[in-house]
């Protein structure tokens, strides 16, 4: 597991698959000063 990020940790690049098909490139897609993301696991 990895360590949690602290204040003024750099996010860590990542690429999660979109569920309408293709990709999220984080946080290089994020083109935005401020930068608030949000995961949801949804239904199980």
């Amino acid at each position: 597991m990895s360590e949690k990020l602290g204040i003024g940790s750099a996010f860590p690049n990542l690429t999660i698959d979109l569920v309408g098909g293709g990709t999220l490139s984080l946080p290089d897609d994020l083109d935005a000063k401020y930068r608030v993301i949000l995961f949801y696991r949804g239904h199980w």
